[in-house]
């Protein structure tokens, strides 16, 4: 039945990269750096490989990057409310760093999405306004990330009873066991 249920979850995975409003479009990213503060945002998930890596796009200034560039064994939290289901990825992010492999994703972000890495200052910088972002267009701060999954629970909530599954990847092969919801 771990079987059936880890091909469901790679099938709705498979579906969220072409249905826009899917659930599993957004998830929660979870970080630790050095100050040991778990650090929890959103992001919106640009791919998810045949290995299940998934890949988002991110300012290459965010505190994101310097968490993970201080930890990077991370956590990704998707939820399903139509279907009960949570999700709870654990894994290794990496920073992308092929120039080609950037330069094909950013010529296919729209104009009105590249505002989001031509800010003249880093996100979470103070400002008086938001009319006072100011934007430069000669370069940009683009970056990718992608987090390979070592561990996927999955937790389904019933009325009746839930149940919940942990699978861990070893050797290329995940395995699946039973656990306590």
């Amino acid at each position: 039945m771990t079987e059936k249920i880890f091909d469901a979850i790679k099938n709705e995975f498979k579906i969220s990269l072409t249905k826009k409003n899917h659930p599993y479009r957004l998830a929660t990213l979870g970080t630790v750096g050095l100050d040991h503060m778990a650090r929890l945002r959103t992001i919106v998930v640009r791919d998810i490989s045949k290995d299940l890596t998934v890949t988002f796009y991110t300012d290459k200034r965010s505190k994101k990057v310097t968490h993970i560039q201080e930890n990077n064994k991370v956590s990704l939290l998707f939820y399903n409310p139509e279907k009960s289901i949570q999700l709870k990825i654990e894994g290794i992010a990496v920073l992308i760093k092929n120039p080609d492999i950037l330069e094909e994703h950013w010529r296919n972000i729209s104009e009105r999405s590249k505002k989001d890495y031509i800010s003249s200052k880093a996100p979470g910088t103070e400002i008086t306004g938001t009319e006072t972002i100011e934007y430069i267009n000669e370069s940009h701060h683009f970056c990718m990330i992608a987090i390979a999954p070592k561990k996927i629970e999955y937790l389904k909530l019933n009325t009746d009873k839930h149940f919940r599954i942990r699978y861990s990847l070893s050797h290329e092969n995940w395995n699946g066991i039973f656990l306590v919801p």
